[in-house]
């Protein structure tokens, strides 16, 4: 029996010590991702208001594969902010914040495929004329236009604040209480004009800084 007792507790000692440098890890990689997903998002928005930026060539490919990189960073912001603690106390909310996470993992493919097909144009259209043709002649087929450029993408937004929101309630926060808000209208802005990008990043980078600290320290709720 005493054998039988120390080899289960070897197990348990052995599983606890693996997990802790995954957690390391993905604590790390949040942090990176904080900063680097806004700062990326900034640099294709300072690239847009370039002249020539908007047509085929090299500021187009630059600028749109730094969103490309700045999106894909969002996936394990995402993640983080689900397993943030939060009001999921009971299973109705914690299936609601799997949904969100869900939702907002979908509409970010839905969002990297827009930018795939940017690219794509970008680096095969021979001048602006070509490069409107192509995006009609995409953006016309059957369900593009609803899957890359609105209904789905739409999805990464509503899915993001539900998760923002769960995170900044509670004796546990880990975020802000203004920090959806703050997320909310650098989203307005850049869908009122794609200039306010970087502004938009800025605030980005405001209300998603808290998370950098999760994971890496002893819990404490985030200051209002």
């Amino acid at each position: 029996m005493t054998t039988k007792t120390a080899r289960i507790t070897e197990t348990a000692r052995t599983t606890a010590t693996s997990t802790v440098p995954h957690t390391a890890r993905r604590a790390r990689l949040t942090a990176v991702a904080v900063v680097a997903a806004p700062v990326l998002m900034a640099l294709y928005g300072g690239i847009r208001l370039l002249d020539g930026s908007r047509d085929p060539g090299p500021g187009w490919l630059i600028g749109h594969s730094l969103m490309l990189l700045g999106l894909l960073l969002f996936a394990p912001l995402l993640v983080a902010l689900e397993r943030a603690p939060g009001p999921r106390r009971t299973v109705a909310a914690r299936l609601a914040g799997r949904a969100a996470l869900g939702a907002a993992l979908t509409g970010l493919a839905a969002s990297l495929g827009q930018i795939a097909i940017d690219l794509y144009v970008g680096a095969v259209a021979v001048d602006k004329a070509d490069q409107s043709r192509m995006f009609e002649a995409i953006q016309s087929r059957p369900g593009v236009e609803p899957l890359f450029y609105s209904a789905v993408p739409l999805l990464f937004h509503l899915g993001l604040l539900v998760l923002l929101v769960a995170a900044s309630v509670g004796a546990g926060r880990v975020l802000r209480r203004w920090s959806p808000v703050l997320v909310f209208a650098a989203t307005a802005l850049t869908a009122a004009d794609l200039a306010f990008v970087p502004l938009a990043a800025v605030g980005y980078l405001v209300a998603l800084a808290p998370l950098a600290g999760y994971g890496t320290a002893p819990a404490r709720p985030a200051a209002l």
